[in-house]
């Protein structure tokens, strides 16, 4: 079944049931509204994932809790780009890579949307390092390996926003960056997944962080070093990638540790991905853990 936004969520008033459906209003921006605490309508359909959504089923449930388009066990590995926007390379004084830079993330890492809170680790509190990437994440819809570039849409599901919470002293104590992105729930997704049909061009999207309000990321998807067809085909040559991969494509400049002074996130911060059009916003609110 063609369909143009799927939401992944708990209905309100029922709490044992996860439906998948699309939104009845085309143009709300879900993921804002639902945290606005406003009822978004939305069509179920009969399957339970968004990998295989079914069908409308006639009926419409409104939104309690947005959950990730996908779950942890669907994601598997979450395959990463670093160093993926002109901009953000020159703030962080690399250069711009020949090849896509790719480092992975553990399925532990996958997160919802706000309320499920994004935990800023224990032993990670006191070197106040916890920071934001606001990035494009693209959910492939069949299982690929040895993907051309001419090729690679075909096997794109859809996409939707994610935040690469990282840990900056960890990952400036490493040449490696699995670790310091790899934590429990530092890979927030959401809020809905957007069909690859409704987002012909990703260079027509515009992302943008903002942090307690303040936009502190600004950029069109036309910065991207590799596009969502390099990024594809790269990612698959000599490695299968199941059906429901999560491939996050890298961020723009504006990283908190590269303000002046530095924008760095804290227990309490409210931070939201937002991607227009379509997308929308993945709101989340920073935790310290207990």
């Amino acid at each position: 079944m063609a369909f143009e936004r799927l939401v992944r969520f708990v209905p309100k008033g029922d709490s044992s049931k996860v439906l998948v459906g699309e939104p009845v209003d085309s143009s709300v921006d879900v993921g804002l509204s639902v945290y606005k605490g406003e009822e978004v309508q939305v069509k179920v359909y009969s399957g339970s994932s968004v990998l295989d959504a079914g069908s409308p089923t006639g009926e419409t449930a409104v939104i309690g809790q947005i959950l990730s388009p996908v779950t942890a066990n669907e994601a598997g590995t979450i395959r990463c780009i670093g160093l993926n926007y002109k901009r953000h390379a020159e703030e962080a004084k690399m250069s711009i890579p020949d090849i896509p830079t790719l480092f992975l993330k553990p399925p532990t890492c996958l997160a919802g949307p706000y309320p499920e809170p994004t935990i800023i680790p224990k032993h990670t509190i006191a070197s106040d390092s916890a920071d934001y990437e606001s990035e494009l994440a693209i959910i492939i819809g069949k299982e690929a390996k040895n993907v051309s570039e001419a090729d690679a849409l075909n096997y794109v599901l859809g996409y939707t926003a994610c935040n690469d919470i990282s840990s900056r002293a960890s990952q400036f104590a490493q040449t490696q960056w699995c670790y310091s992105k790899g934590f429990d729930g530092a890979c927030p997704i959401g809020p809905v997944l957007v069909s690859k049909d409704v987002i012909k061009d990703v260079g027509k999207l515009r992302l943008r962080g903002l942090k307690n309000g303040k936009a502190v990321q600004d950029s069109p998807l036309t910065d991207l070093i590799f596009s969502v067809e390099q990024i594809v085909s790269f990612v698959s040559q000599g490695t299968t990638l199941p059906k429901g991969t999560v491939i996050i494509t890298g961020t723009p400049a504006g990283v908190g540790f590269a303000h002046k002074p530095q924008e760095l996130l804290h227990d309490g911060d409210e931070f939201i991905v937002e991607i227009q059009p379509h997308i929308g916003s993945l709101v989340n609110k920073l935790q310290n853990e207990k």
